[in-house]
């Protein structure tokens, strides 16, 4: 009896190392076609909502006063295979334009006997500034240029760096730093909360708004011509008002540095 249940491992252990070897030359020779690149392009309206979900690399969004969304999108892997187990859909609908990252799966022997790796994807989008965008769950970096319209960002694995959103710019749960380049808050002010990282505001112009900092870990740096309020009760905790007020710029659970800095030119 224990005669057969050790051959009976021998054999596990002897199909096991044939699948690592096969699956080791399978992926050597599919190195060469770890890529693939597309480009599309579609019509879309003002005011349309795009939204960019379960992206596994960087995001690029850049505006334009097009009437047309472009989406150009690069995968890469160290094996050709790791491509087949994920894909990215662009799909247009009645209120926008829908890019989603979605795993495949690769079957429970692969699971078990060692993958492929997995694929990195780079997006790039070229919108209408009249927009609203979304983009959640994002492993890298995002960067989104100006929109007329609102902008929101949640749950990145990478530093943000965002343009002027004339109506709301909204930012939570991101593992990095986050760069905000302004004239002018928002319609509906500026929202961030769960920011493990240094948070800057490049105010172009003198900028009406009240800013609200509350339970964060960290300086806050008002480095800009028009603050009339400031008051800082505790460590965690500040208020400031910049020239008249009225636009809200609230801020929570920041675990890093707050700065505000002037970015006018000379003169």
């Amino acid at each position: 009896m224990k005669r057969r249940i050790f051959f009976a491992i021998l054999l596990i252990a002897a199909a096991w190392f044939a699948g690592r070897h096969f699956t080791s030359r399978h992926q050597s020779a599919a190195e060469g076609a770890g890529r693939d690149e597309t480009h599309e392009t579609f019509e879309i309206g003002p005011g349309a909502r795009v939204e960019v979900r379960g992206i596994n690399g960087n995001v690029t969004v850049e505006t334009s006063a097009a009437t047309t969304a472009e989406v150009h999108v690069v995968r890469t892997a160290d094996h050709g295979s790791a491509l087949a187990n994920r894909r990215i859909s662009v799909e247009q609908n009645s209120t926008g334009l829908v890019v989603r990252g979605e795993n495949r799966g690769g079957g429970w022997w692969r699971r078990i006997f060692g993958g492929s790796g997995q694929a990195r994807e780079e997006v790039t989008l070229r919108v209408p500034r009249r927009v609203n965008l979304e983009t959640h769950g994002i492993n890298g970096r995002v960067v989104v240029g100006e929109i007329d319209g609102s902008v929101e960002v949640g749950g990145v694995n990478g530093s943000v760096e965002l343009g002027q959103a004339s109506v709301r710019a909204e930012v939570n749960g991101v593992n990095g730093q986050v760069t905000l380049a302004l004239d002018r808050a928002g319609e509906r002010g500026i929202g961030m909360s769960g920011i493990n990282g240094d948070v800057e505001f490049r105010i172009r112009e003198n900028m009406n708004a009240d800013v609200e900092v509350t339970g964060q870990n960290g300086g806050v740096t008002l480095n800009v011509p028009n603050v009339t309020r400031q008051e800082r009760p505790n460590r965690s905790r500040m208020s400031a008002r910049l020239g008249t007020g009225g636009t809200p710029v609230r801020l929570s659970g920041v675990n890093g540095n707050v700065r505000f800095q002037s970015a006018a030119p000379a003169g």
